[in-house]
């Protein structure tokens, strides 16, 4: 493909026409401040002048550690203008597994919000041998402050250096099925991403948008298509509940993102029958599987503004269930994860690549011009992933007759039961039925005479003790014997990754380790 025929400008060039077209309106707001469409060009364009006097070669990697703020967001733009590729670090990370991605990703220069993160990125700082820059947002004892270096830059007037087939951003993959993995994209694959998302995405026509969630991740994907249609991005640096419920009500939020650990929370919290949120227009929830039942509750305390969204780091998005579609009296679709979104082709595909037929289980493979190009360094896995010119997802589902989606499981979590392939999904839906279940997670563990064992891991409904047998009994009515779990446990919580999913690897190591220390 040459750069004549290539269909979108960069998602930089996008985002410098949003900025240009409504100059005085508030591009960003947080508690105690704001920062117009004319001052976030400003500021892109100051650190650009910044980025542009280090003299580093085009391709230079750029790791971001930061709260949502607008001037790290600035930052990763006015990287990208300049031919540099940028690389966000999960703020809830660890250390080692910050320094890993630093080092996979062979990232030069380093960002810091150093109101958020001082102490752990001097450890960065310290550790991380092959970086050449460091800067911070806000005093600090090491690196330099950008917001000083960029006073003293004075001002400059952005501009789009960037070519098509540069690496605009590495994405590292959540983890949750082994070693994280840096999915490329370049700014051909990076381009299409915000008219996607505002084709077939409800947002509002003048968003007012809530991150909570980290804009490093899938809430930041938001953050163009709300400015390209003129709207306010407003930033809380994590979730509270209270702050998050009074933000709506104050600012009159329409639009927001949450994992459907933060909607549970918010149910269960005390302010929230007495919080306006008649603004909201439209919620978006992903990341897991939310439980139907809280699922009615949460459309009938907040509204109909509900509306599931389906992708993963190397493709995002590829379907999206709408809010007509949460409607309580069809509830067999909000087991769905939506209709394929207008950009993508994404089918229903056996282990030879050949599509299945409707109602037959295989897994989603999806084509579209934002699929990543590729992981970084691992060419294996990319031919895996890639094979046939598919993105193989990795997620098994299956259709119904209109072309929705309902995801099965992960390829890599089914368990083997007694000679049944089993799909821990299928029981989890079972069970978050039951109305003193709030959240569960089904996982297959080692077991001499059934190969593995089908286990619950069950948090109760506050103020509620489910009967064990009886949520056996509820799956093995709907699902059959061998769905039913062999034994369910109890938890306070289930662990979660940085991105809202439940971490089965870590509930499978206690299950193993227990199993070590038996043996033992």
């Amino acid at each position: 493909m040459t750069d004549a025929l290539y269909a979108f400008p960069t998602a930089c060039t996008q985002t410098l026409r949003a900025l240009s077209r409504y100059p005085s309106r508030n591009a960003f707001a947080w508690p105690g401040g704001s920062m117009s469409y004319r001052g976030a060009i400003d500021m892109i364009g100051s650190i650009q002048k910044v980025f542009m006097g280090l003299g580093m070669e085009p391709g230079t990697r750029v790791a971001l550690l930061t709260a949502n703020r607008a001037e790290s967001w600035c930052a990763g733009v006015a990287a990208q203008l300049s031919r540099f590729a940028i690389t966000w670090l999960h703020p809830l990370g660890s250390l080692q597994d910050q320094l890993d991605q630093i080092d996979d990703s062979e990232a030069a220069i380093l960002l810091i919000d150093a109101a958020a993160f001082l102490q752990r990125g001097g450890e960065l700082a310290g550790q991380a041998s092959k970086l050449r820059h460091v800067f911070t947002l806000g005093r600090a004892d090491y690196g330099v402050d950008l917001l000083v270096a960029i006073d003293k830059a004075g001002s400059a007037t952005p501009r789009d250096f960037a070519r098509i087939d540069d690496v605009a951003v590495l994405n590292y993959t959540g983890g949750t099925t082994g070693k994280s993995k840096g999915a490329l994209r370049r700014h051909r694959e990076n381009a299409g991403f915000a008219a996607a998302i505002l084709a077939d995405f409800e947002i509002p026509m003048d968003p007012r948008y809530l991150t909570v969630a980290p804009i490093s991740h899938v809430a930041g994907t938001k953050v163009l298509p709300a400015l390209m249609r003129g709207g306010t991005v407003h930033m809380l640096k994590g979730f509270d509940p209270e702050a998050v419920l009074a933000t709506i009500e104050r600012e009159r939020i329409n639009f927001t993102l949450f994992v459907p650990t933060m909607v549970y929370v918010l149910l269960d919290h005390p302010k929230l029958a007495s919080t306006d949120l008649s603004s909201l227009e439209l919620v978006l929830y992903g990341a897991s599987p939310m439980s139907p039942t809280r699922l009615v509750e949460g459309i009938e305390r907040i509204g109909p503004v509900f509306s599931q969204l389906y992708g993963q780091t190397e493709c995002y998005p590829v379907s999206v269930l709408r809010k007509a579609d949460h409607d309580p009296k069809q509830p067999e679709l909000f087991l769905s994860c939506g209709f394929p979104i207008a950009a993508c082709d994404a089918r229903i595909l056996d282990e030879n690549d050949q599509e299945v037929a409707t109602g037959e289980s295989g897994e989603i493979c999806v084509r579209a011009p934002h699929v990543m190009a590729e992981y970084w360094k691992r060419p294996e896995q990319t031919a895996e992933t890639l094979k046939n010119g598919w993105l193989h997802t990795g997620d098994i589902a299956r259709r119904d007759d209109r072309g929705y989606m309902y995801i099965l499981d992960r390829k890599k979590d089914m368990i083997v039961s007694g000679g049944f392939n089993i799909f821990p999904r299928e029981v989890e839906d079972v069970l978050s039925t039951h109305r003193d279940v709030a959240m569960v997670a089904v996982v297959g563990v080692p077991d001499d005479k059934w190969g593995e064992a089908v286990t619950a891991i069950v948090v109760a409904r506050a103020g509620s003790k489910p009967d064990e047998q009886e949520l056996i009994e509820l799956v093995k009515s709907r699902k059959g014997s061998a769905h039913a779990p062999k034994q369910i446990k109890f938890v306070s919580e289930l662990p979660m990754t940085g991105v809202g999913k439940i971490d089965k690897k870590v509930l499978r190591a206690d299950f193993w380790k227990g199993r070590d220390r038996m043996v033992g």
